[in-house]
């Protein structure tokens, strides 16, 4: 294993704590959607610590593959929010797809960005975010009303 250093330990903190309120979120949307619909702007305001992490990791010297998944969560937070919370779109059911597919596109992309790097860090932390993403993925879409 590897020595990680204070850019290093921050990137796998932010992807672990963003997966793990994922969760919390889903869980809550799926068994409780009423409280979780009060709260879900939260998923959307962590953009904001995404976007100053990867700026950290940025100026840093960290290589791109570590500091454009806060880029790309941000991008997605502000798109989830403009089309869920300040003009909402209906555009899950039925899917409308000039939403759908950039939501999708930069959700996934951005949760990808924070998992596959953490394969280099420490291999151990790339099946623990596994877990967690395999988690919040199934709890998402059971969440969902079809």
């Amino acid at each position: 294993m590897s020595v990680l250093d204070s850019n290093d330990k921050l990137f796998v903190f932010v992807a672990f704590f963003i997966q793990i309120v994922l969760v919390v979120f889903f869980a809550a949307r799926k068994w409780k959607s009423d409280i979780a619909m009060q709260f879900g702007w939260i998923v959307y305001a962590l953009g904001v610590l995404a976007i100053i992490v990867s700026l950290v990791l940025l100026i840093g010297g960290k290589p791109w593959h570590l500091w454009l998944a806060g880029f790309l969560y941000a991008a997605w937070a502000i798109f989830g929010y403009v089309v869920d919370i300040a003009y909402p779109v209906a555009w899950r059911s039925p899917i409308y797809w000039p939403v759908f597919i950039p939501y999708v596109l930069l959700y996934f992309s951005s949760l990808m960005f924070y998992w596959w790097p953490l394969a280099n860090i420490q291999r151990p932390l790339w099946f623990i975010y596994a877990a967690l993403y395999l988690i919040s993925t199934i709890l998402n879409l059971s969440s969902h009303t079809w």
